[in-house]
């Protein structure tokens, strides 16, 4: 397969793309990706095909994940997925929440391994569940690099027919949790929601100090009391019109959670690709 066309499929499985149909009903990328198929729902299909068979990417690891664990494991109603947020130096690819949360680093055919210790240790400063999500030829080389870290990472291997293998379940591991890193990670509103629950009352400071102030008093809350409350409060991100999101062709689904959709975007793009 061609760098070209290598290019064009990362550029078509991409939120440029969809804002692009969304505004203007075409896109450049995509339009030298569909050829001449009559409903571009199939254009889709065949270029994610494309993916599965000889370019599996960072997107189609992510795809994956979130068809299999989000919508096969767990559901839209109890499971809300993140992904690159950031956590310390890092930024995690997926990340799972529902009664815990497992943050899962992706390590595709086109990757290499050179950061991976240093971003399993960032990811448990804010979070107890960690996995690696790899290929079965990379196994052996992630193993040592776990066995090197001498904490309960978990290890998955995606198949070629799509399914994924569990090598390691990840365990609860909290030693290395970090409030500072943690409250970073938290939006206003959410650090507000969570000090008016444990202390009553928001901080009466200027806003110049009120950041400060607010972490402040964060930080005093025991470890295992605030890694509740922020958890929660993560878990309240990327509402999406589940209705609406059910008509989501599988190969978009990674896409569109993560794009704040409007209840005329999912109609929008819906006619684009089926009409």
């Amino acid at each position: 397969m061609s760098a070209r066309n290598n290019y064009l499929l990362n550029r078509f499985f991409s939120r440029s793309m969809i804002k692009n149909l969304l505004r203007n009903k075409k896109d450049d990328g995509f339009a030298r990706i569909i050829q001449n198929e009559e409903k571009l729902i199939i254009a889709v299909k065949e270029a994610y095909q494309q993916l599965s068979k000889g370019y599996r990417n960072e997107y189609f690891y992510k795809n994956t994940l979130f068809n299999k664990k989000l919508l096969g494991v767990h559901s839209l109603n109890t499971t809300t997925a993140l992904t690159e947020i950031p956590v310390g130096s890092a930024k995690p690819d997926f990340i799972l929440i529902n009664g815990k949360a497992i943050v899962y680093e992706i390590k595709t055919e086109l990757d290499n391994l050179e950061r991976l210790e240093n971003q399993i240790n960032e990811y448990y400063k804010a979070f107890d569940h960690v996995a690696i999500v790899t290929y079965e030829k990379n196994l052996d080389p992630v193993r040592r690099k776990i066995a090197d870290l001498n904490k309960p990472v978990g290890l998955y291997a995606l198949q070629k027919n799509e399914s994924f293998k569990t090598l390691n379940k990840p365990e609860p591991y909290r030693d290395d949790l970090d409030k500072s890193i943690m409250f970073k990670i938290l939006r206003k509103k959410e650090y507000e929601s969570i000090i008016l629950k444990r202390f009553g009352l928001l901080p009466q400071v200027s806003q110049f100090d009120y950041y400060d102030v607010c972490k402040e008093k964060l930080l005093t809350l025991p470890i295992d009391e605030f890694y509740l409350d922020f958890l929660a409060e993560l878990k309240t991100r990327n509402a999406v019109d589940k209705e609406k999101f059910k008509k989501i062709p599988y190969e978009l689904k990674f896409l569109v959670y993560f794009m704040d959709f409007k209840t005329k975007d999912y109609d929008i793009l819906d006619n684009i690709l089926t009409k």
